[in-house]
């Protein structure tokens, strides 16, 4: 083994995102809404009417699993899908007054959670931070 398992800055990258996620999904807990839910009704709440596929990428998940996520959230009653005005093959999708609801409620607790997560930094440590999380994302997708 060329490098200690301690000196590779993927293993401390998903450490990382293991205990984000895990406290994410207990700050929501009281929302009844998973991280992947919140996630989706998210970005609906800010771009009503959004494509399935177009929800996937902004959501970071396939659109196998987004497909799976709707199917979901539409039987709970948390948002309804048409078919798109002008393009007969695309749903659009958008939240129901109760996924609004529920958005809304997750989105304090999920805001609670990240002034939490921030505390930890001072303003130009959180400004470092992404700046150095964006650099992984772009080693990581560089093809070699």
């Amino acid at each position: 083994m060329g490098m200690p398992p301690e000196e590779r800055l993927g293993l401390h990258i998903k450490r990382a995102e293991q205990a984000v996620m895990a406290a994410k999904a207990d700050a929501l807990r009281g929302s009844g809404l998973s991280v992947p839910q919140y996630a989706a009704l998210a970005v609906l709440a800010e771009n009503p009417g959004i494509s399935g596929a177009a929800l996937a990428r902004a959501c970071l998940v396939t659109p196998q699993a987004m497909a799976a996520l709707l199917k979901n959230l539409q039987e709970i009653g948390l948002i309804e899908r048409s078919v798109h005005p002008w393009h007969q093959k695309m749903l659009e999708t958008r939240l129901t007054p109760d996924g609004l609801e529920a958005v809304r409620i997750a989105d304090v607790q999920a805001l609670e959670f990240e002034g939490r997560l921030a505390i930890e930094f001072t303003p130009a440590e959180r400004e470092t931070l992404r700046a150095l999380l964006a650099r992984c994302v772009a080693a990581a997708t560089r093809e070699s």
